[in-house]
């Protein structure tokens, strides 16, 4: 009431605005009788609600965050939930009503028809799985749109899009597609961006996250906390922890694969397409999807793909946590200081490794069963990986050279003998030894060389919408 107040005594000051123009008015809560009777009057009125333009700068507040549902945030108690208008449409929007404004869309959209809404919002009303049920039952047609940097705006931060939609009413249409014009934080055209809905698209984790068993040998574990778009692209990693079927119930460990050699192809392109386009504010919400077959007999990007998994920092794979099948070396290439533990990569690599139906699981989602690609010959690396490689076994010679080197140090492991960790327990992002930073340097110049070979190839076999 304050702000009300506020406005009464501008207008009583000479503003050119009527008193009966400003008011406050509960949108979640409060019957439409409540508002002035002029109001009242177009709202009632077919003809006069075509005219009507409802502008919205509703709050991006939710029940829960992405922290929440990966287990390292709280839920916000209250928030979006305790209100009239969450109770009426929650069993028609479903989960989109745990955000503030889809309730404001969805009354709008049903108690004030074929009016104009123009608003400002995140895209997740257009691109989130969760918004599917909304974007059932709400069928404005989508006239206009443009996109912002969320941080253009004063006390938002965060990488994200967004979009200044103005929707019809009066037009059905369910939205599918849309191009939006793109601007960056000075009002500057930049570009345009395909938006899609992804309404009856399979995804990505639904492609590659398979049932777990337990009887038979792993060399690590690929998880993604079940996020299909950019916005969960750092929790996309590699690592030593073996899932077991118990697990499932944790919602941390239902989009996880346990890694063995009939699906280290399949992990390294699920981890390559995530990985080899960078995460920006503008791609924030694109979703990874099901993939068409072209990928199957692209020896080529498989391999591509084995070797980005390899040298990647997203590949947490340490020997302090179990034995490290997971070097790409001989120990006579790296000149290593005793034998290694094991020596599954550099045989999977030369095709000496045999394929056991045993180790093969079956698809978590029902879909039809990938098959196992063991190579039986050595594998025949692009100009760009084997660049990787060689950028790869310098660095691994280096740290041989030291008189404490562990002999089946990982990549990661390697990283923290040079750079060290903080008092945080953090590793440091920087080392004070000059020729370890210029090797790690080409390592990952050579990567970046990598991805954008591989990042055509996302999108020629369906990962990606353009």
């Amino acid at each position: 009431m304050a702000d009300v107040n506020v406005m009464h005594e501008r207008i009583d000051h000479g503003a050119n605005l009527l008193k009966s123009h400003v008011f406050q008015f509960d949108f979640l809560n409060d019957d439409f009788s409540k508002l002035p009777q002029s109001l009242q009057d177009i709202i009632n009125d077919e003809e006069k609600r075509k005219k009507l333009i409802i502008y919205i700068n509703p709050p991006y507040a939710e029940a829960g965050n992405a922290k929440a549902k990966v287990g390292t945030g709280t839920h916000k108690g209250g928030t979006a939930t305790n209100n009239k208008i969450y109770e009426k449409y929650k069993p028609i929007i479903k989960k989109a009503s745990n955000e503030l404004f889809a309730q404001f869309f969805a009354r709008i959209y049903a108690e004030i028809p074929n009016s104009v809404i123009a608003n400002f919002s995140t895209l997740k009303n257009l691109q989130s799985p969760n918004f599917s049920d909304f974007r059932n039952f709400f069928r404005a047609k989508l006239e206009k749109i443009f996109l912002v940097p969320a941080d253009t705006f004063d006390n938002v931060k965060g990488q994200f899009p967004i979009g200044f939609f103005i929707w019809n009413g009066a037009k059905d249409e369910q939205f599918k597609y849309a191009q939006a014009d793109v601007y960056n934080k000075d009002g500057e055209f930049v570009c345009l961006k395909n938006i899609y809905s992804y309404d009856n698209s399979k995804n990505i984790n639904q492609w590659i996250f398979y049932k777990i068993l337990d009887d038979y040998n792993k060399i690590g574990h690929l998880s993604s906390r079940g996020s299909n778009d950019f916005q969960g692209q750092s929790s996309v990693n590699i690592n030593r922890y073996a899932v077991k079927i118990t697990d499932r119930s944790n919602r941390r460990y239902r989009s996880t694969l346990n890694i063995d050699s009939t699906n280290l192809f399949i992990t390294s392109i699920y981890f390559s397409v995530r990985h080899a386009i960078p995460a920006t504010w503008l791609n924030d919400r694109d979703q990874f999807l099901y993939p068409n077959d072209g990928w199957q007999s692209d020896k080529e990007f498989q391999n591509d793909c084995l070797a980005f998994t390899l040298f990647h920092n997203q590949n947490r794979i340490t020997s302090t946590e179990g034995t490290n099948h997971w070097i790409p070396f001989t120990e006579q290439e790296v000149n290593a200081q005793d034998k290694f533990d094991s020596s599954f990569m550099t045989d999977f690599i030369k095709g000496k490794l045999k394929y056991t139906k045993k180790s093969q699981e079956a698809p978590l989602f029902a879909l039809e069963e990938i098959p196992p690609l063991v190579p039986t010959e050595p594998l025949q690396f692009s100009t760009e990986a084997q660049a990787v490689f060689q950028a790869g076994k310098a660095l691994w010679c280096y740290y041989h050279t030291q008189p404490n080197a562990e002999p089946n140090a990982s990549l990661y492991d390697i990283r923290e003998y040079f750079q060290g960790r903080n008092s945080k327990g953090r590793m440091n992002s920087r080392s004070s030894d000059q020729h370890y930073t210029k090797l790690i340097t080409q390592l990952r110049d050579t990567l970046k060389d990598l991805a954008q070979k591989i990042t055509p190839k996302v999108y020629q076999y369906g990962f990606l919408k353009e």
